[in-house]
């Protein structure tokens, strides 16, 4: 072989990879729905999220069994700048190949966590020589001049340096991954401040007394003026909002434009009914009531996302309602990991949620209670795990890609919840036998889950008069939608499965199962309803 040959194929091999953003997962959204493609094809992320400090190798081995367990296909791991660039310029990625070696050899896909300036808002996994030099990388100032635990989102030099990581990472990724292990990026976590709304420095100040963006006042279809005229008693939380924003959209563009995998943002959250406090909440942060800002300063985020660590049902519901929208994917990157956390999973897939992930899924002995569980037992692994086999069996991700769905978890007073698709109305209760109507035989015991935060389904709309379902704890009745013409009822409920996406059916329900509704318990399968009108 001539040199010159020799020269072109040593190139070639050392040649960044073009990639095709067909190739790259990414988000599609079509009337109104989302879905994540991973391989050309929808992908449902079944997730769980490691504990803060299992971002190691040794610890990262006590991960794989737990999300064996409950049937995960996908982690959700932090990589701190601390560990990527423990000093300025010398990058460890070690930790990085382990874990995408890993990952495939336990099957599972990767989300990955950018620990940067913010975790928790705080600075905790930043390295040392950024932690130790508030001149050059300057927290941010309360009113009375004093230092504030956060960094400033005005710190030029805090954005340059934390950049810069960032994008190692990136291409890291992009030059070691070329089999897309890695489907999703949170770059930063929980970002925002508590107990201080906004920046008070001279500089912050300055801002904050000169005009709003226009590039915000049109998003939002507000006159233009300063920040307290335009947002009022917000102004803090809306200014510290769209420079957050913006300094997580410099790292988000420029990661993208190195391989364009799909960005989110977190939220650490309050009261949804109440009025936000700025100096109660994580001001900055993408909660539901300031995603409009996000979307207009942070293009490059696909995703804004709960992290959910209430057990009241009432509060869970309004957090999945504000996060599911047109132009923002649903998608629960954290939520608690005890039991009663786990019927959430239902009512998350019927608002057409791409993914859903518990925190703290390791055996480390780490256990956030009373935000999460106390410790794991088998009944709390297989609250989730049972969820997540059944649609592990089925195309869930597309049929809720190509249909409309719904989904129900037991809210806590236990009142039944319906909904209507087209002609058709749907009822899920709870807290019931199998057979009969509980005020039949009022001697009879209860059921045991008829006082616990379990239960739930989810259902996707195939046709006009056909509806596929899944659930436990939970019975399910489908009836004709008030006024609609006569003659309507169920003609046909089919128990079945799926092989290679299509449906095979394995029996037909009648008689005791399905005089009393349809009723699944401790055992989700898949329930193909047909129904029909008789002339």
């Amino acid at each position: 072989m001539t040199l010159a040959r020799l020269l072109l194929a040593a190139t070639l091999l050392t040649a960044t990879p073009v990639l095709a953003q067909s190739d790259v997962p990414h988000l599609e959204t079509k009337a109104g729905r989302h879905a994540l493609i991973v391989d050309g094809a929808p992908f449902l992320m079944l997730g769980g999220q490691v504990n803060n400090s299992s971002n190691y190798a040794a610890p990262l081995e006590k991960v794989w069994a737990t999300l064996d367990r409950i049937g995960a296909n996908t982690v959700e791991v932090p990589i701190a700048w601390e560990q990527l660039e423990p000093k300025e310029g010398t990058f460890d990625y070690s930790f990085v190949q382990t874990l995408l070696e890993e990952a495939r050899k336990h099957d599972k896909r990767i989300v990955l966590l950018w620990f940067g300036a913010w975790k928790n808002t705080g600075l905790a996994y930043t390295p040392d020589w950024v932690k130790l030099d508030n001149r050059r990388f300057p927290r941010m100032k309360t009113k009375d001049g004093k230092d504030h635990g956060v960094l400033s989102p005005h710190g030029a030099a805090t954005l340059e340096a934390d950049k810069r990581a960032f994008l190692k990472l990136m291409s890291y990724v992009r030059d070691h991954d070329a089999q897309n292990t890695v489907i999703m990026v949170q770059p930063e976590n929980e970002v925002g401040s508590y107990k201080n709304p906004r920046d008070y420095a001279p500089a912050a100040q300055k801002l904050f007394d000169g005009p709003v963006p226009a590039a915000l006042t049109k998003a939002l279809k507000k006159p233009g003026g300063t920040w307290a005229g335009v947002f009022g008693d917000q102004a803090d939380r809306a200014f510290n909002t769209w420079y957050t924003a913006r300094y997580i959209e410099a790292l988000a563009a420029e990661g993208k434009a190195i391989k364009p995998l799909p960005m989110y943002v977190n939220a650490s959250l309050g009261d949804p009914f109440a009025k936000p406090d700025p100096m109660a909440l994580s001001s900055g942060g993408p909660q539901g009531d300031v995603i409009d800002i996000w979307k207009a300063a942070a293009p490059s985020i696909d995703i804004a996302a709960p992290d959910i660590y209430d057990r009241a049902s009432r509060n869970v519901f309004k957090h999945l309602d504000l996060y599911t929208r047109p132009d923002n994917a649903l998608m629960v990157p954290e939520i608690g990991n005890a039991r009663e956390y786990a019927r959430y999973f239902w009512a998350t897939l019927g608002r057409g949620a791409i993914g859903f992930s518990p925190f703290g899924m390791d055996d480390t002995d780490y256990f956030n209670y009373p935000l999460g569980a106390k410790s794991f037992d088998d009944a709390t692994l297989h609250a989730f795990g049972q969820k997540y086999r059944i649609l592990a069996a089925a195309p869930w991700a597309k049929i809720a890609f190509d249909h409309p769905v719904w989904g129900a978890a037991k809210p806590d007073d236990g009142t039944p919840l319906s909904t209507t698709m087209g002609e058709w109305t749907i009822t899920a209760s709870f807290g019931q036998w199998q057979f009969g109507q509980r005020e039949w035989f009022p001697k009879a015991d209860l059921p045991a889950w008829a006082t616990e935060s379990t239960g739930g389904m989810v259902v996707a709309q195939l046709s006009a008069n056909e509806f596929l379902f899944t659930g436990d704890h939970v019975r399910v009745e489908f009836a004709p939608k008030e006024g609609s013409a006569s003659g309507g009822m169920i003609v046909k409920v089919e128990e079945g499965h799926f092989d290679k996406g299509q449906w095979v059916m394995d029996r037909i329900w009648n008689g005791d199962q399905t005089d009393y509704g349809l009723n699944l318990i401790d055992k989700p399968v898949w329930i193909k309803v047909t129904m029909g009108r008789y002339r």
